[in-house]
């Protein structure tokens, strides 16, 4: 058994605590002065800030502090000030018409930052970060739209949307009927090869041809008689290589067995006129605006 050594040996001599564990001794050093100011600095600063700002919690709320800061408040005085700033630039952009925008450099500097941040915070989340959009979602990059891609069509689409619930003036485009409660299977695998024909894609000869009655009788009122769609219907054009669900047979077959009915909200009343047409002209100027 090990013998604690005595508390101190000498004049500058630390000396232990009396804690010995198989020779190893606990010195009995002071803590280092500048460690220990910025100690009690620690604590001091933590005293004033509690008496300074918001800190203790009380049943009904929190202790206000002297200066009676609000992060939220500082926030909302800082959302305050640039509404004001921006407030000439909002008015003009309502004023202006979305055609005419594109002339005036600075509004439409203005519109492009706007409708990002509102396209980031809004959109991205059905279409993508860069717009790419996904399965069931459609590409806002490519020249392909269903209910057309003029800055005016654009800014339509966004007000009141498609087949939206909550707005009566949403494009109120057909949906794509479930065409297995009426035609038999052997009908829609036929029309399947007739589309499959139609965009270039492999297909059986005899079941297109077989096809071609079946989309004449039941698919040419929406999709028109080449199958290259029509807009005013938000009809997609067949013919093409752009699918919004996908243009393989399985898929194809799933769609016209089931139909579909995409919905696109209506942004009135949750957006401003001045984000909608900013978004409008931001979505317009990516690529794909016609």
């Amino acid at each position: 058994m090990t013998t604690p050594h005595p508390q101190s040996h000498g004049k500058n001599d630390p000396g232990t605590t009396g804690h010995s564990w198989d020779g190893i001794e606990e010195l009995n050093n002071p803590l280092p002065k500048w460690w220990l100011y910025t100690f009690y600095a620690c604590i001091l600063f933590a005293l004033v800030y509690t008496i300074l700002y918001p800190a203790w919690p009380l049943p009904g709320g929190e202790t206000a502090g002297v200066l009676h800061y609000s992060t939220r408040g500082a926030e909302a005085a800082e959302v305050k000030a640039w509404d004001k700033q921006l407030a000439p630039l909002q008015k003009k952009l309502d004023a202006t018409k979305l055609t005419e925008v594109k002339n005036d450099p600075a509004l439409m500097q203005y519109a492009n930052s706007a409708g990002a941040a509102v396209f980031r915070t809004n959109c991205m989340q059905c279409h993508g970060a860069g717009a790419a959009g996904n399965k069931g979602y459609p590409n806002l990059l490519d020249d392909d739209w269903l209910h057309g891609g003029t800055i005016d069509a654009i800014y339509t689409t966004i007000l009141h949307g498609v087949r939206s619930p909550t707005d009566p003036d949403t494009r109120a485009a057909p949906a794509m009927p479930a065409w297995g409660e009426s035609l038999k299977p052997v009908e829609i695998a036929d029309v399947v090869q007739y589309v499959l024909k139609i965009s270039n894609q492999k297909f059986d000869a005899a079941q297109a041809t077989a096809g071609a009655k079946v989309f004449a009788d039941n698919c040419v009122a929406c999709h028109g008689d080449n199958g290259k769609g029509n807009q005013a219907m938000g009809a997609p054009n067949l013919t093409d290589a752009i699918w919004l669900y996908g243009g393989d047979q399985a898929t194809l077959t799933q769609t016209i067995t089931n139909g579909r009915a995409g919905v696109m909200p209506s942004w009135s009343g949750k957006l401003s006129e001045a984000d909608i047409r900013a978004v409008s002209l931001y979505v317009h100027g990516l690529g794909g605006g016609q």
